[in-house]
């Protein structure tokens, strides 16, 4: 089970160059695509998703490609877009009867089954019968899981699943992705470096159209480690240091400014070296592509 990417290139009317020569391989399991607001992840998943089309460049999956082949893909595609709309007075039971039925399941018996199985499975059973008006964020995207995997895809693309989600609604996802990761390619497209660490074993960042980094994020943290250091500062002084040194990230401890840096040795100067993790790897990489 593959999906290649191969030099995928795509400019909006308006003259955005949203993807500029992305090239990737993606096997079974869990690949975390990671970039900021506006960084080509959404554009990329819709060319995946055959929404819209590439200027240049080719995909396929499994031998099948998703150009010549839109029919047969979608048919083992599953697709969780970063908005979706709800009918707000139809139960979620309903709706996804109804959602079922366009995909093809048209045996009643078969249908209920499905829609009965993946409702308990997104852990909506017990209120299917509400309005899905009435719905928290977080059971609204289960909804969206639940609707992405009425044909059970072999690839699933879910875009930022997890924003706005409260912590407990966040694990609770996680479980999900994890658990169809185990015999489905996942992409999961996000801005939050922790849904990353947690779910995926490769990945890559994306900035600007391009990737600039990709691997096993163990590994990656595994190439900065040692290398990363971290110093109180005084606001006034963080373009001082910004001018003098590799910095990655500013945060604030205690409402303080706390600049760091990246060094090959220890920088002296009251910087203190830290453990570096994905968080560190991902600030170093966009800060360096800006």
């Amino acid at each position: 089970m593959q999906l290649i990417i191969d030099n995928i290139s795509k400019t909006y009317d308006n003259g955005v160059q949203a993807l500029q020569g992305i090239s990737l391989e993606i096997t079974k399991g869990m690949f975390g695509l990671l970039g900021p607001n506006g960084a080509g992840k959404s554009t990329l998943m819709r060319t995946i998703a055959t929404l819209q089309n590439a200027d240049s460049g080719h995909i396929s999956f499994n031998d099948l490609d998703i150009y010549k082949d839109k029919n047969a893909i979608r048919k083992v595609l599953g697709y969780l877009p970063q908005q979706f709309g709800v009918y707000p007075k139809m139960s979620s039971e309903i709706l996804l009867n109804h959602l079922a039925v366009l995909k093809g399941i048209t045996n009643k018996k078969e249908r209920k089954e499905v829609v009965h199985v993946l409702l308990d499975r997104t852990n909506l059973y017990e209120v299917r019968k509400q309005n899905l008006g009435v719905f928290s964020g977080g059971m609204k995207q289960r909804f969206g899981i639940a609707q992405a995997l009425l044909n059970n895809p072999k690839l699933l693309i879910v875009d930022e699943p997890t924003a706005g989600l409260d912590p407990k609604e966040r694990n609770r996802f996680y479980n999900l992705l994890s658990e169809i990761a185990e015999n489905t390619i996942v992409i999961l497209s996000t801005h939050i470096v922790d849904d990353i660490k947690e779910l995926c074993h490769q990945m890559a960042i994306i900035n600007r159209g391009e990737v600039i980094l990709k691997g096993k994020p163990l590994e990656l943290i595994e190439q900065v480690q040692g290398k990363v250091y971290q110093k109180i500062i005084d606001r006034s002084e963080f373009e001082m240091y910004k001018s003098q040194y590799q910095v990655i990230n500013e945060t604030f401890f205690m409402g303080k400014p706390v600049v760091q840096i990246m060094s090959n040795s220890n920088p002296g100067n009251g910087f203190e070296p830290i453990d570096a993790g994905l968080e560190e790897v991902y600030f170093s990489q966009i800060n360096q592509s800006k």
